[in-house]
């Protein structure tokens, strides 16, 4: 996907910017459009084909981003809340456990839950973003808290990536290791998930009997 979406940037370089602020804001609507994705297509352009619209590319980014998160709020505080969960695809997204887990934790930590929830992907901002709307928190200080929470994201993970393509050929070396302890360290969540589970339910037996 990286690459079909490179090669159609390239062909259209003058609104390479505005196709990836568009993009991003039809995320903000629950559609399959990968932020995570467009991000760093973006910064890879910006640091191997399109380097004179770094700044442009970097600001569609982060304004766009911005924005996607004002519609998630809408569409949670209008549409999710008057009777969307009925809909199988947003009872899965935003199941009544995942509702009241988010809206605690808003509740506790405000600007760190946006903070910590820009920075994972998969769908989990989107999620918060419509659970602040659902929950009718103020939009005003959404939108305020969400604007440093937004820069500290998109910054960060932006020129994390361009800095990474300028690069390229000096880290390829080490994106094997990379992958494997990647993939170390995922597989040793997986393990110590499954038997804090298997012990928990083995103390919750022991308990009872």
């Amino acid at each position: 996907m990286l690459e079909w979406f490179r090669s159609l940037m390239l062909a259209h370089a003058d609104f390479a910017p505005w196709y990836l602020f568009g993009a991003i804001l039809l995320a903000g609507f629950n559609l399959p459009v990968s932020i995570d994705i467009l991000l760093v297509a973006a910064a890879l352009l910006a640091a191997t084909a399109l380097p004179e619209k770094m700044w442009h590319l970097f600001a569609a980014v982060s304004i766009g981003c911005y924005l996607s998160a004002w519609i998630s709020y809408w569409v949670g505080r209008l549409l999710v809340g008057r009777g969307l969960l009925r809909l199988k695809f947003f009872s899965k997204l935003l199941s009544q456990e995942r509702i009241e887990r988010v809206k605690t934790f808003y509740d506790k930590y405000g600007l760190l839950t946006l903070v910590i929830g820009r920075f994972i992907p998969f769908g989990m901002r989107n999620c918060i973003f419509m659970t602040t709307g659902i929950s009718r928190f103020s939009f005003v200080k959404f939108i305020l808290r969400d604007a440093l929470a937004c820069l500290i994201w998109s910054t960060t993970a932006f020129f994390l990536f361009y800095f990474a393509g300028q690069n390229f050929e000096t880290l390829y070396p080490y994106l094997k290791l990379f992958n494997l302890i990647i993939f170390s360290l995922f597989a040793i969540a997986v393990i110590g998930f499954v038997w804090y589970k298997m012990r928990k339910s083995a103390r919750s037996k022991s308990s009872c009997s």
